[in-house]
């Protein structure tokens, strides 16, 4: 049988973070072999790692599939070469063996030097700009005939996550999703990177925002004073979320109700069923929620406390959605750009009870940015994961309960 072979390269923490073992065993479960020709092994925790590794495989489809399973793992042929590219044929069209990019940061080889790719998010293209000198993740949508796209994967290479050096939940950088495991440890952990973060926004320093993309459950479930509270003391500075959150925020504010549930009586009240028509209908008959707070009409919560503070919200509506409230984006394409303009700059993301916002915004998100997803429902994390949000801490609880904890870890009292 004739064999086919590929000589790959992988250097960094390859040890420690265990890029190493992971590559070899991703090589043997496809079906082919190695042999490791080179290994040296840092003697430091700085000092970086590099190993060799001929990979053998039977076909060249097979070897075909390996090279672009381990490609993630940072793993890159030694022999080097330039990317290779080739035009859009039309509008929203990428070309045949475009190289669909992953979430990690990411580099191609032009005119003999390593270039970053901006704006780098999972299942783009790369397009690179006419004088041939930089690159950009580009969505399928956006692309335009002519544009010059990488093609195949030679000249492509990824920088596989490092374990960080804190000591933390995010260090592991691994979704394990179970109903009984200990929550406060990892709460406290997320309360403590945004105290950093905050200190760090407050000096002007990159990538210091917390992003939170959230759903009407938080209202629901009592998690709406804890929210507000987060946003009036600066721990959050950004907003993704629906037009049901927004409304039923302001439902509470102007009728003490959610979806018509009296969130201080505890029960269901008369007509209630009516009150988040009233209270869009009402704000849409303002202008803006914008408007709403600044003439008194909305006095209190979530949207009055992003206005007063400034933070920027993104609202992407669903085919369910009523009314909706005026600044809800109703077409999803725009909506997701929207998002994605929002993002650069966001050092923490928490997605709370929401699973259509926590998929489309891990879908938006760099590998690099620490991500949690809290929800009572495990399929809403483990679907995270398994859409490629590797990164993503799941907690398996209810809303209300991980963000009242949080503001008690952040200094807010009873």
């Amino acid at each position: 049988m004739s064999l086919h072979q590929e000589t790959v390269l992988l250097n960094g923490h390859i040890i420690d973070s265990l890029i190493l073992a992971k590559v070899l065993d991703i090589i043997l479960m496809m079906g082919g072999a190695f042999d490791l020709e080179d290994m040296h092994i840092g003697t430091t925790r700085e000092e970086p790692s590099r190993a060799r590794i001929v990979i053998r495989a039977s076909s060249t489809t097979l070897l075909d599939d390996i090279l672009k399973a381990i490609q993630p793992h940072g793993a890159c042929a030694e022999r080097e070469a330039d990317c290779r590219t080739a035009e859009a044929p039309a509008d929203g069209i990428f070309p045949d063996d475009f190289y669909a990019t992953t979430h990690l940061p990411t580099q191609i080889r032009l005119h003999g030097q390593w270039i970053d790719v901006d704006r780098i998010e999972m299942d783009l293209g790369i397009l690179v700009d006419t004088r041939g000198t930089a690159a950009r993740a580009l969505p399928m949508g956006d692309v335009r005939q002519g544009g010059r796209i990488v093609v195949g994967r030679d000249g492509v290479r990824v920088a596989p996550l490092q374990r960080p050096r804190e000591r933390d939940v995010f260090g592991f950088m691994e979704s394990q999703v179970s109903s009984e495991r200990p929550h406060h440890h990892i709460i406290a952990d997320v309360a403590a990177r945004m105290r950093q973060l905050r200190e760090g926004r407050r000096q002007g320093q990159a990538d210091s925002r917390v992003l939170l993309a959230g759903g009407p459950a938080i209202i629901h479930a009592g998690g709406r004073d804890a929210l507000t509270w987060l946003i009036e003391q600066g721990f959050v500075h950004l907003l993704f979320c629906g037009n049901a959150l927004a409304a039923h925020d302001m439902e509470a504010d102007l009728y003490g109700t959610s979806l018509g549930y009296g969130l201080a009586a505890g029960r269901a009240v008369p007509h209630g069923h009516e009150h988040h028509l009233r209270t869009i209908n009402r704000i849409r008959a303002i202008g803006s929620i914008e408007a709403a707070v600044t003439s008194g009409v909305v006095k209190q919560g979530i949207m009055a406390a992003c206005v007063r503070q400034n933070v920027p919200v993104v609202m992407a509506g669903t085919i369910r959605d009523d009314g909706p409230l005026p600044g809800v984006i109703t077409d999803s394409v725009l909506a997701q750009n929207a998002m994605r303009a929002a993002i650069p700059g966001v050092g923490l993301a928490l997605l709370v009870a929401s699973t259509l916002h926590a998929v489309a915004t891990g879908n938006l998100l760099p590998a690099t940015v620490p991500t949690v997803c809290v929800d009572v429902n495990p399929s809403v994390p483990i679907k995270l994961s398994d859409r490629g949000s590797f990164q993503a801490v799941g907690l398996v609880m209810d809303a209300a309960s991980f963000l009242s904890e949080l503001a008690r870890l952040l200094g807010r009292s009873a």
